[in-house]
Parts: structure tokens; C-alpha cells; sequence
């Protein structure tokens, strides 16, 4: 490896006055253009995902400056334009992570995209190299190996000294591992590197220049796409958008996490407050938590309540004993019930149950059981979630040929983080920042926090050196369109806004919804989404948005969560057994 990835973006010359493109570097363009387009040889996987798709793998470089040496197998799939004599090109799409399934997400396709977007467009995913149907990292010899390093991982986010250091002993093992066992590929895997294979992957599918929708840390690899190689943009959307330089860091920031920098502590403590101050305007006939007194005190006895004594869950009906919520379980259920649109409902039906349990004493019997079934449901909820999710991977995996021992879902996703972001020496410092996380963010700033503490740059020394590291100042080819949600439990509005502060070319479309992204959650945003990605043109200039869910709406007053399951960001490492994940 040659460049740095600061070196990467190079401005075009241009005329006074004229607009200007700026261009690939020449160090980059070669890097990527040598590459044969390799052949995926699609085949019909059809009866593994359940929607009509194709798959394919494709060896790629491990490393770029080295285009014949070692390779990665990345795992493609397709699902094909449902009018194909009118179709545009190709949408990549990516949902986040780092590490998320971009396979899965595009099998998915019907699910999430509209009909006039899927007429048009084949969408592909890739699975970025290290994860999921991808050659997978692995940092630790077997999965036993695996268990005992992960020891103090399985908690939320630790709230004692004992727990801080289980939690500091096994940042250490994991980093030291990914960066002994998991190499060469660990020290591969940053953002940059998947900006690269994608770039690849368009011309193996034919496409002149890129279309793209990318959520949560998917945004950032949107917007690192589009500074290594602007002038290949034909239209790339950015949802629940990440901070480019607070993900990446800079010298001055180099002591505060990574996942500190990122503000998402402070984002979610907001959404809270946001959410309490309506329950107490709507009252209790439209807010359940506001018939049990006013939210925000409530909110303050439950947490001094539960920090002294976890509540217990048993179902009243089966008598099945399902453990007790932390206080540190009850900050992770708030903050994956905020991740849905509709999460304020699911926060308000949360507290009550678990305050209508600390003091049974309050409430008739009826109403106390009706608490432990629901709370009964949320734990049992989530634990299905986890295991059919496994399982679902697993035959999945069997059906395409592939046995993989373990789950590697967190070392894919430090795989990512650890070589992207610059972070502390040692895991111990995670002990100090996250208290100042917890004095910005009660409860959520630390959850946040803590999950980055297996990067301490003193373990975690496989690096990247074409990492890029920005500037994000490119102008690319075509507008980028970046979608910021007022109240985002997991990126901050203010990581779209300054992303498209940034970016000379960028359209900033602003949303006063609810959930962890933006599209989907109104007419407003997904029209606008689908007419840029579909025609090029960009909304007007200041554009908000209104989510079709707002909290605690007068005209739903029997309003309750509803059935859909939720999970935890995708940004915060899946820890197995800490709490439900998709």
C-alpha cells in the first residue's frame, strides 16, 4: 500500500467561474481501473432469500496496490428491474453497520423500495469483504477461543468497576486478536477499501457512474465513494448520516472515542426528552406513562429505582423466569424502541411497565400483571429475534455452501471501525470517557461510548494505510442528496448537516421524523429520494419534511406499540446476549 487516503481527492482544473468536477486522483484511478472486472457468474438463489434474485462472488484485491497478489471472495446479489426495457442502471444499496448485510438488504428490496424505484433499477448488494456472506474475518482460532475473550462484552455497557474492567480485559483481547489471528484481512476492511470493490463491482454491472442509497454508517460510505471518486457519482443518498470527520477523527480528536466523537449519546438523550415533554402535553388519556404521574420526574425515580434494584420479569401466565432488566438493559430497550417510527409509543408502554413493577404496591392486579406480560413479551420478543436471526444466517450460509464456525458479527464490525477511525491508546481511557459520556448523555452517551473500546490503538495495531481519512470536500459530478431526521436516536441531525456543510455539491433534505432514518417515514421523503435517484434533481434548497408518525397523535388515542419488532442500532456492535439486535 502507497498513498495515504488524505492524498486521494484532487481537484480538476476548471476556467474562472466554470463549474468544475473534481476528478479521481491518478493514484486511485489506478488502483481500481487496473482491475480486471471480475466475472460473478450469477446464478439463482432464489430459494435461499425468498425473492426473486440472482447471486454472485467476485475475487477482489486484498490489497490495491498489490492487484496480483492476495485476494477476498465479496458476495453479490441481484434483483432485477422489474421493467427492464426502461431501466436506468444499477442501485447499490447499503444498510449500515459497519457490517450490515448489504446482500440481505437488497434480497429485501420489495420491502423497503418503492415499484417506480425497482422498475427501474437492478439493486445490488455487497456484502462488504470480512462480513456476512463475504469471505469472513475471523480473529480468534475457534469459537471457544472466541467466548472466553468476549467474556466482559455481555453487557450493554458496563455500570460498575468490576464491569468496566471485564469489559477494558476483553477490548484488549479482542483488539489484540483481530490484530494477530484476523490479519491480513482485519488491517483490510476499512471503508475505503469497500469504496473500492464497489467501484469495481459498477463496471462488472455496466454502470458508467454510480447510483446509490446508503443508511446509518452506509452514509459514510456513500460519502467516501464520492470524495475518493466524485466524478463517478451519477446520484448517491445518504440517510441517518454519520459525521464523516468525527467517524474518521483528526489529531485534535484523536483522545475522544470514536463513537464519543459522534454525538449519538446525545442524539438519543434528546429524542428521550422529546419524547417525555409530549407525553406530559398529550396527558394521560394519549401518553399510558403520563396516568402514572408526570414523565420526566417518573423517568428520574425509575432510573434511581432500577440502578438500585434490576426489576424481575416473570410471565404471569406461564410462571417463565426471563431474569431481571439492569438499568443498563433498560437504557439499550429505550434506545432500540427509539430506533422505530413509531418508538415514542414503545418508550411510553416501556417505563410504565417497568415503574408499574417496582412498585406493584400502586396499581391493582390486573394492571401488575398486565406489566409483566408485556415486559415478559419485549425480553421474549427480543431473544426470538436473536435466535432466529442465527438460524436464518446459518441456513443460509449452509444453502450457499459456506460453514463458518462462529459469528463473527463483532469482529466485522470492529473491522470496519477499528481501521476507519483514529481512537485512544488504551481501553482504559474508554473508563474516563465514558463517564463524561454519561454526564452528556445519561445512560445513552456511555452505551455509545464503550462499544469502540476494542480500538485502543495500543491492542488494536492492524491498520490500514489507504484508509481514507478526507478531506470530504470533493464536488462531485452530480448533486449528493443527504437525509437528516430531527429526532435520530443514532445519528445526529447535526452529522447531516455538517456533511452537507462539507460537500460543495450537497443537498441537505431535512425530516421532523421519528426512528433511525428517514426514508420510508413520510411521502415527503421517500418522493424526494425516489425523484432524485430516478431523474437527478434534488429538492429545493431548505426542504423539511414531516414524518406521518408524530407522538401520541390526538386522533389514535388508543394508540399501543404494536407488533413490529425492533433492534438495536446497527452502529453499536452486536454483542452477543447484551440485547435484541436485528
Amino acid at each position: 500500500m502507497l498513498l495515504s487516503g488524505v492524498a486521494h481527492a484532487a481537484a480538476a482544473t476548471a476556467a474562472p467561474g466554470a463549474a468544475r468536477t473534481d476528478r479521481t486522483s491518478a493514484a486511485e484511478a489506478r488502483r481500481v481501473d487496473r482491475v480486471a472486472a471480475p466475472d460473478p457468474q450469477w446464478f439463482d438463489c432464489t430459494s435461499v432469500f425468498g425473492a426473486t434474485a440472482d447471486c454472485g462472488t467476485v475475487e477482489l484485491p486484498l490489497d490495491y496496490d498489490k492487484p496480483r497478489g492476495a485476494t477476498t471472495e465479496v458476495a453479490l446479489l441481484r434483483v432485477r428491474a422489474t421493467d427492464p426495457a426502461r431501466k436506468i442502471g444499477t442501485l447499490f444499496v447499503n444498510p449500515g453497520g459497519p457490517g450490515g448485510s448489504g446482500v440481505l438488504m437488497a434480497a429485501a428490496a420489495e420491502e423497503f423500495l418503492t415499484e417506480d424505484v425497482r422498475a427501474r433499477f437492478d439493486v445490488v448488494g455487497i456484502d462488504p469483504r470480512g462480513t456476512n456472506f463475504s469471505t469472513n474475518v475471523a480473529c480468534f482460532r475457534n469459537a471457544g477461543e472466541q467466548a472466553a475473550a468476549y467474556g466482559g462484552l455481555y453487557v450493554p455497557f458496563p455500570t460498575s468497576r468490576a464491569e468496566e474492567d471485564a469489559y477494558v480485559t476483553s477490548s484488549e483481547a479482542l483488539g489484540r486478536a483481530c490484530a494477530t489471528t484476523g490479519t491480513p484481512l482485519s488491517a483490510s476492511m476499512s471503508t475505503a477499501e469497500v469504496a473500492r470493490d464497489m467501484d469495481v463491482v459498477r463496471r462488472v454491472v455496466g454502470d458508467q457512474k454510480l447510483t446509490y442509497l446508503g443508511f446509518s454508517y452506509g452514509s459514510y460510505l456513500g460519502a467516501v465513494y464520492a470524495n475518493m471518486f466524485p466524478d463517478r457519482v451519477r446520484a448517491v443518498t445518504v440517510d441517518g448520516v454519520l459525521d464523516p470527520v468525527a467517524w474518521a477523527g483528526t489529531r485534535a480528536t484523536a483522545n475522544v472515542p470514536q463513537t464519543q466523537r459522534l454525538r449519538s449519546g446525545e442524539a438519543a438523550w434528546a429524542s428521550l426528552q422529546e419524547i417525555l415533554d409530549r407525553c406530559e402535553e398529550a396527558g394521560p388519556e394519549r401518553c399510558e406513562l403520563a396516568a402514572l404521574g408526570e414523565p420526566h420526574a417518573l423517568f428520574d425515580e425509575i432510573v434511581a429505582d432500577i440502578k438500585a434494584e434490576p426489576v424481575p420479569v416473570i410471565d404471569p401466565e406461564t410462571g417463565e423466569d426471563y431474569g431481571t432488566i439492569t438499568y443498563a438493559t433498560l437504557v439499550s430497550f429505550l434506545l432500540s424502541d427509539m430506533y422505530a417510527p413509531d418508538g415514542w409509543a414503545w418508550v411510553a408502554a416501556d417505563l410504565a411497565y417497568v415503574r408499574t413493577l417496582q412498585h406493584p404496591e400502586e396499581v391493582a392486579e390486573d394492571a401488575r400483571d398486565a406489566a409483566s406480560a408485556g415486559l415478559a413479551a419485549r425480553v421474549q420478543r427480543a431473544q426470538e429475534q436473536q435466535e432466529q436471526a442465527a438460524a436464518t444466517t446459518a441456513k443460509q450460509r449452509e444453502a450457499l455452501g459456506f460453514a463458518f464456525p462462529y459469528d463473527n458479527s463483532l469482529e466485522a464490525f470492529t473491522g470496519v471501525l477499528c481501521t476507519d477511525g483514529l481512537n485512544p491508546a488504551r481501553a482504559d481511557r474508554w473508563r474516563a470517557a465514558g463517564a463524561q459520556a454519561d454526564a452528556d448523555a445519561p445512560g445513552f452517551g456511555p452505551l455509545w461510548t464503550w462499544a469502540s473500546a476494542p480500538c485502543a490503538s495500543r491492542t488494536w495495531t492492524a491498520q490500514d494505510e489507504d484508509a481514507f481519512r478526507g478531506p470530504f470536500t470533493a464536488r462531485t459530478a452530480a448533486p449528493v442528496l443527504v437525509v437528516g431526521n430531527y429526532w435520530d436516536p443514532a445519528t445526529s441531525y447535526e452529522g447531516a448537516v455538517a456533511l452537507a456543510d462539507l460537500m460543495p455539491r450537497a443537498r441537505l433534505l431535512s425530516s421532523d421524523s421519528w426512528g433511525h432514518t428517514a426514508y420510508g417515514t413520510s411521502a415527503c421523503v421517500t418522493g424526494a429520494v425516489d425523484r432524485y435517484l430516478l431523474t437527478g434533481k434534488v429538492p429545493a434548497a431548505g426542504t423539511v419534511c414531516t414524518g406521518d408518525l408524530q407522538p401520541f397523535p390526538a386522533e389514535d388515542s388508543s394508540r399501543r406499540p404494536s407488533s413490529a419488532t425492533t433492534s438495536l442500532p446497527p452502529v453499536v456492535p452486536p454483542l452477543p446476549g447484551a440485547a435484541p439486535r436485528s
